[in-house]
């Protein structure tokens, strides 16, 4: 069985549209899981009209990364989905997915090709947007490569590197990926099997000032987390070097003085620190 989880926070209409692009799977086993993250919209009562075979579960308003985390707990399949509220399904989503994975028994995660519209017009993704498959790990450092609403994973995965990261208040699914990315090859169904919709008002990319912050918080903990080899450590490094030299830059040029020197100096005390590691602990900058 698959279970599907949908986090939502005040999107009733929306979370509708991609519940009922769920329920049309018809031909895979699924259970789905609505988490309402606090929501004030009456989409509870909403979700309930939906029947016995959609489970809503209400949090406090939390954020994504702990709403994915409830569903996850409250999950029963041996297979893990998501889907955000704004987005939608295309027929056939999961039975090709579900084939694939057959197919290809060495992997355990999969993304599809995706549809992406942006205050309802259709865009094309660019080359660097471009979907990665295999062992793809450096690929994944620069950007988030990965979309939630296309993914299916083996449960047990998150067994291993862990759930969502709730601290990290945007990014939490490209620290995942990296998490995953860094020991396990992606799969990828070549297939525009998602339609993304976004230009909404409220969508983290459009509320979280620098994106490239929360992305250097991942980074930096992955690199203290031991999970890097030699290759992949430098390659982080690299990556991570670059991004505290833009975003440094550019706290200096809005006035912001102390952070743009605490993330300039980043780079230098974090590599002391993996440097001496063995000696003082997992402490770090």
């Amino acid at each position: 069985m698959v279970s599907v989880i949908i986090p939502t926070y005040n999107r009733r209409e929306l979370v509708r549209e991609a519940m009922v692009s769920v329920l049309s799977q018809r031909d895979t086993d699924l259970e789905l899981i609505v988490v309402d993250d606090g929501s004030d919209d009456d989409t509870a009562s909403m979700v309930a009209g939906f029947g016995e075979g959609v489970r809503c579960l209400r949090t406090p308003h939390r954020g994504v990364s702990a709403a994915r985390n409830v569903g996850i707990l409250a999950s029963r399949g041996r297979w893990i989905a998501f889907l955000d509220s704004d987005d939608l399904w295309l027929r056939g989503k999961l039975r090709e997915q579900m084939e694939f994975l057959a197919r290809h028994p060495e992997i355990r995660i999969c993304q599809t090709e995706e549809i992406w519209i942006r205050n309802g017009c259709r865009i094309n993704p660019r080359k660097y947007h471009r979907k990665p498959e295999g062992y793809c790990f450096e690929r994944l450092l620069e950007r988030c490569l990965v979309s939630p609403s296309a993914v299916v994973m083996e449960r047990s995965l998150l067994d291993e590197v862990g759930l969502f990261d709730e601290n990290l208040p945007a990014c939490e699914d490209y620290d995942l990926w990296l998490r995953i990315g860094c020991r396990h090859p992606l799969g990828l169904v070549r297939k525009p099997l998602v339609v993304k919709r976004g230009g909404h008002g409220d969508q983290l990319s459009a509320v979280v000032s620098s994106l490239d912050r929360w992305r250097i918080e991942s980074l930096k903990n992955l690199l203290r987390s031991g999970r890097l080899t030699e290759v992949q450590t430098q390659q982080a490094m690299a990556v991570l070097r670059r991004k505290c030299r833009v975003y440094g830059r550019g706290c200096f040029k809005r006035g912001r003085w102390e952070e743009g020197d605490h993330i300039l100096g980043l780079p230098a005390r974090l590599s002391e620190s993996l440097r001496s590691v063995g000696k003082r602990g997992s402490t770090g900058p």
